[in-house]
């Protein structure tokens, strides 16, 4: 195949409503929102939400570095998040970073109710530990990575490059009336991964904004679906249907695309939470039945907030003094809750189960 010719027209929001509401789109919209639906019913049966979050968070920042061929151990992650100590890996902070990331944009949204073009910096930002902000400079080109060739040149003048920013955000924050959410979550992706406005960081945040998206528009209540496992796992079509979109104008594969992964990601997640809800419900009856005098419901709860814990984690949550946090986990790891590690000179305690669950 020889070279594609770079591409410097990225058309603006919306593109015409009959080319993204073909009958195929229509019926798997109708998958992807029944899917999504049930999602976000029982992400509600867990008593502790942030349970949910914390340990599908680190997933997501772990599934959507691999896409960016960063790749870690989920133990180095919850060991960098556990201990403090200086000598992580640059890929581990890197993914620990995605996580700041995706818990700044979700504080964002929480707060305002909207997103602004600053708030994307900022975010990606959070995620790249850098300030550089918005290409100002122009050379940005995308690569076959096997090839070497150009499949794709990213608009290059920083004006329009904001231009299209403030056209991406506005359409981000007002939902097209009576157009599916989820078809306009495709659009937006596909467009703000065109537009590529940073140096480094496009894909992460891209994925972010994803999240972000669907939160804003009440699909889900908090951030739990990611698209990451799905396009590790189609990786390939993804970036081809990206670039076909971009040199065709045609939007149907990649819509159905999108899509499909809301739909399998969303009945995956609620696979995972019907574990670690039972998981909870096992834990609590195997503590009440054999150590009943350290049982709280807040002990719990905190190792499944925290997969690898500390004795400093329990003395904030309990308020008790050290040595009986100490104790409480050696109990817990005594009748087969947990298990330590020595990491340096302290001791984590994992909650192996939900580890287990979260690997898949």
């Amino acid at each position: 195949m020889g070279q594609i010719e770079p591409n410097y027209v990225l058309d603006n929001l919306p593109p015409k409503r009959e080319k993204v509401e073909t009958i195929p789109i229509l019926r798997q919209v109708n998958r992807a929102t029944a899917a999504l639906a049930e999602l976000k019913g029982i992400a509600k049966t867990i008593p502790n939400q942030a349970m949910l979050i914390n340990a599908i968070v680190l997933q997501e920042a772990k599934g959507s570095s691999e896409i960016e061929n960063i790749i870690t151990t989920q133990d180095d992650l919850y060991k960098a998040l556990t201990v403090n100590k200086s000598n992580v890996s640059p890929e581990t902070k890197e993914v620990v970073n995605y996580r700041k990331a995706i818990f700044r944009g979700f504080e964002i949204v929480k707060k305002q109710g909207f997103l602004r073009v600053n708030d994307i910096v900022s975010i990606q930002q959070e995620l790249v530990d850098n300030t550089a902000g918005v290409r100002s400079t122009p050379g940005t080109v995308l690569k076959n990575d096997k090839t070497g060739e150009v499949v794709y040149t990213p608009p290059q003048d920083k004006r329009e490059i904001f231009d299209l920013l403030t056209n991406f955000i506005n359409h981000f924050n007002e939902q097209e009336q009576d157009l599916s959410p989820l078809i306009s979550l495709a659009i937006l992706h596909y467009q703000f991964e065109s537009i590529h406005p940073f140096y480094d960081g496009n894909g992460r945040t891209g994925r972010i904004l994803n999240i972000l998206y669907l939160i804003l528009n009440e699909l889900i209540d908090i951030p739990i679906l990611y698209l990451s496992s799905y396009i590790i796992e189609h990786k390939s079509d993804y970036y081809r249907l990206l670039n076909q979109t971009n040199r065709t104008g045609v939007w149907e594969d990649w819509i159905l695309f999108m899509l499909k992964a809301v739909e399998v990601t969303s009945l995956q997640t609620i696979e995972k939470i019907s574990l670690i809800r039972q998981l909870l419900e096992q834990t609590v009856i195997r503590v009440q039945e054999h150590a009943p005098k350290i049982y709280k419901k807040e002990l719990v709860e905190l190792l499944f907030e925290q997969p690898y814990s500390k004795i400093d984690f329990v003395v904030n949550r309990l308020q008790v003094e050290r040595k009986t946090a100490s104790r409480y986990l050696k109990e817990l790891e005594g009748i087969g809750v947990l298990e330590s590690v020595k990491v340096g000179r302290e001791t984590l305690y994992v909650n192996k189960g939900l580890i287990d669950i979260l690997r898949g």
